[in-house]
Order: structure tokens, then C-alpha cells, then sequence
């Protein structure tokens, strides 16, 4: 038998001797972190981890970031949400209306009896008062409440769950458990906002008439937003259709590098660009890209790349470090079981990475370039128009992990390719890939599986 030799036994003695000292000299934390997870700095790690994932959750569902100022106190968008029988003016928006818009309701945020309520019919969804219920309990998703004492809705905030956090619909269309980082795509931000008496503050920060804006507003359509609205002014496309774009997911993240469909910067850049310049919150914010006038003149008239705060106000730029933890920890969800046809996905993952070349820019596993993942409009054979509203005037290489929960609303960001079957014809076409019908499936089938 094999006699086990220590490394000890192999060191000259007096190493040995040296080591063994030097060992048991060290402070008791060190030596634990040393031998891995479990204690000294590695468990300030995990509690930091667990901490700053907590955090980022909270901001992503609940944080305003002060923007009920914007929303509430300047727009009086909780005017037109409670109605004239509640204290605000018009009709008011019940609970029914709310979801024909798109927005969610948590259930997991509903108590027994109002859930119980729903599903009698005692509780009135065509009723506004049960919509001010519902805010009250922090129930709908991507919307907050501010009431007086005597339950008043004085003012009304939104949060990044507003538009990249949906529900899965178990309890009944638009109310069950939160999806976070799922794009919402019934969301009709347009209408929302249209709903605001008095859209006087838009209206002069993009130098056009309140008929102009409300019609602006109502081409976006559900699923869609267009921020560089409020960059370049430009509200439609040569072709006469709507510059916004479909609302990205926000999962699936990790290991990618910028975060919309024409880059513009990082994560925690487009996190701080919408908080400060979209959702209207209260924070620093620099960019002096957006001083070029000729690029971005509404920005640079309304020095968008120059926003501070007085010291002490900045609601935002704490956050955004949590707020990034938590959304590179988001997944990307795989396909629900039976929705793809396994072995003709099996066959279309050979095309992806061989005669498809789709490998070439949706590397594996991320499905995009690691590192500078943007592309001229010329590179994937489309226009260049909302390309031409960035700095980089490129085309980022989407993700494509979760596309299932993208089909509503079409592919690509502005929703031109209706079904992936039509994606796969574009480059087919477009590459001279000379793909078989067959083939053409099994790719779908591929992508529908990721």
C-alpha cells in the first residue's frame, strides 16, 4: 500500500518550520477567508451580495426617484386617475381601464379579501375609487400613490418596473405575479400620459403645441416609447411612421456590454439617463454628447446634458450601483416546456453557429459580441434612422435569450419584422445565406428555444 506523504514532509524543515509559524500567526479572519466561503471577508461579501440585491429590488419595483414632482405636482396626472368623484376632474380611470392600457396588477400585493372580492364580483373594477385602493396597497406595477391624511391621491410617481416588469397573468389578464425585467409590452405609455390635463411643461420643452404633443403621444401605440423624442424632436419616420421602439427586456444582462438597441453607454448610463431625463427624477446627470445642437437640438436648447440638483437632493445617483446589482441578477426565462420543437431546434442550433453565421455576431453564451457589440446600418442591411438619433449612429446585437416573451409587437426595435421567420428571411436575403425552407424552420425552432 501507497504510504500518504503531507506536503509538509516534503519541505526542508526549517520551510517547514517557517510556514507552519507564519500560518498560525495570521489573524483568525484571514486564515478563515482563505479556506473559502463561510467567514471573514468572504462573508462580508455575501452579506454585501444579499444586501445590495435586496436594495436593487426595492428600487427597481418602488424607487421614483422623486419624479412624482414631475408626474403629480406639475402634470396632475393623479387629477385625471382619481376623477371628479374623488377629488381630481373627468371620469377618473378604473381598474378595468387601467389594464385595457397595459398596466399590471401584483396579486402577491392583494389582501385575501380583495383578492376574494375579485373573484365574487364585489369588488368594482369599472369603479376609480378601487383603482385609488389598489395604489394605496402598492399594487400596480410601476405606480405609486402619494395620499393625504384623509386618502386623498395628492401626486402619483412611476418606476422602472413602469415598463420592464409585466405579470403572469395567473390570477386573470393583467393581475398575477410580477415578472421584473420582462418587457411590458401591452404598456401604452402614450395614452398614459395623454391623460394629463395639462401637458403645458412638455409642450414647451419640445417647442410645439399641445395638439402636437397629444398627437405625437397617441401614434406610439402599446409596447412602445420613444426617448430621443426628447433629444432630436423627431416624432416620426421618413416613411411617416412613429419613431419609438419597442420597450427592451431588462433581463439577462450579466456580460453584456450597453443596453439599448443603439448603445448610447452602459447600464448604469441608460439607468441615469431615463431616472434624470425620461422619468423626470431628481439627480446629476452629464452627457455633453447631447450640447451638439445639430444632432440633438431639443437636448442642447434645454441643456439635458447638464442636469444638477442643489446638494443634498440627488435621488438617484446612490441608487444606480443596487439598481445594477439587481438587474444583472435578473435571468433570462427559458421557453415555457412544448412551446419549440426540440430536435428541429437541435438542427437549427447547428445553422446558428454554421451556415447561418448568426454566431458570428450573437456569440454564445451571451448571443451578443463581447466587448463593442454595434454595427452600421449598412453591416445588417436596414435603414439608419434610429440609428442616425445616437452618438455611435450603430445598431447594437440584440440578446436573444427569452425571445418568447418579445413576439408581441414584432422583432427589431421598431417591431418591422412581425414573426422570427421573417428575421431569418431578412438575412437570408440579405447575406445570400440560400437557406432551404426546412432549415428555415429549424432556426425558428432554435430561437424559439432560447
Amino acid at each position: 500500500m501507497m504510504k500518504r506523504v503531507s506536503l509538509w514532509m516534503l519541505l526542508p524543515p526549517a520551510v517547514a518550520l517557517t510556514l507552519l509559524v507564519a500560518f498560525h500567526a495570521q489573524p483568525e479572519e484571514v486564515v478563515t477567508a482563505s479556506r473559502g466561503p463561510g467567514g471573514g471577508f468572504d462573508r462580508t461579501i455575501t452579506m454585501s451580495s444579499h444586501a445590495t440585491l435586496d436594495e436593487g429590488r426595492r428600487i427597481f419595483r418602488y424607487d421614483t426617484f422623486g419624479d412624482e414632482a414631475f408626474w403629480g405636482d406639475t402634470l396632475r396626472l393623479h387629477e385625471a386617475i382619481a376623477g371628479a368623484a374623488n377629488g381630481g376632474g373627468g371620469p377618473g380611470v378604473s381598474p378595468r381601464t387601467a389594464l385595457s392600457v397595459g398596466l399590471k396588477v401584483d396579486s402577491e400585493a392583494l389582501p385575501p379579501a380583495v383578492v376574494q372580492g375579485i373573484k365574487s364580483g364585489t369588488v368594482n373594477l369599472d369603479d376609480p375609487a378601487t383603482t385609488l385602493a389598489l395604489l394605496e396597497l402598492d399594487a400596480v406595477v410601476g405606480v405609486t400613490g402619494r395620499f393625504s391624511p384623509g386618502k386623498k391621491l395628492v401626486s402619483v410617481g412611476i418606476q422602472c418596473a413602469f415598463c420592464h416588469s409585466t405579470v403572469d397573468d395567473w390570477f386573470a389578464p393583467g393581475i398575477g405575479r410580477r415578472l421584473d425585467g420582462w418587457p411590458n409590452r401591452d404598456l401604452n405609455v402614450g395614452a398614459i400620459v395623454a391623460l394629463s390635463p395639462d401637458l403645458t411643461p412638455v409642450n414647451q420643452f419640445l417647442g410645439v403645441n399641445d395638439a402636437t404633443t397629444r398627437t405625437v403621444l397617441a401614434s406610439w401605440g402599446p409596447g412602445k416609447f420613444d426617448a430621443e423624442l426628447f433629444l432630436d424632436g423627431k416624432a416620426f419616420r421618413p416613411d411617416g411612421k412613429s419613431a419609438a421602439t419597442l420597450i427592451p427586456a431588462a433581463f439577462g444582462l450579466a456580460g453584456t456590454n450597453l443596453s439599448t438597441y443603439t448603445g448610447w453607454g452602459s447600464v448604469t448610463y441608460w439607468n441615469a439617463f431615463v431616472a434624470i431625463l425620461e422619468m423626470h427624477g431628481k439627480g446629476n446627470f452629464f452627457d455633453p454628447r447631447l450640447d451638439d445642437a445639430a444632432q440633438f437640438p431639443v437636448a442642447a436648447r434645454n441643456r439635458s446634458g447638464h442636469v444638477q440638483v442643489p446638494p443634498g437632493e440627488d435621488q438617484v445617483t446612490a441608487k444606480l450601483g443596487p439598481l445594477h446589482y439587481y438587474q444583472l441578477s435578473i435571468p433570462a426565462p427559458r421557453p415555457p416546456a412544448g412551446s419549440f420543437d426540440a430536435a428541429a431546434a437541435g438542427r437549427g442550433g447547428a445553422l446558428f453557429a454554421g451556415k447561418a453565421a448568426c454566431a458570428t455576431c450573437h456569440t454564445q453564451p451571451l448571443t451578443t459580441e463581447p466587448g463593442w457589440n454595434l454595427h452600421t446600418p449598412e453591416e445588417i442591411g436596414i435603414d439608419d434612422f434610429q440609428a442616425s438619433r445616437s452618438p455611435e449612429k450603430r445598431y447594437r446585437t440584440t440578446p436573444l435569450h427569452g425571445l418568447f416573451t418579445r413576439t408581441k409587437g414584432g422583432f427589431y426595435h421598431d417591431g418591422r419584422f412581425p414573426t422570427l421567420l421573417d428575421v431569418v428571411n431578412h438575412y437570408d436575403s440579405f447575406k445570400g445565406l440560400s437557406l432551404t425552407a426546412d432549415e428555415k424552420r429549424d432556426l425558428v425552432e432554435y430561437l424559439k428555444s432560447l
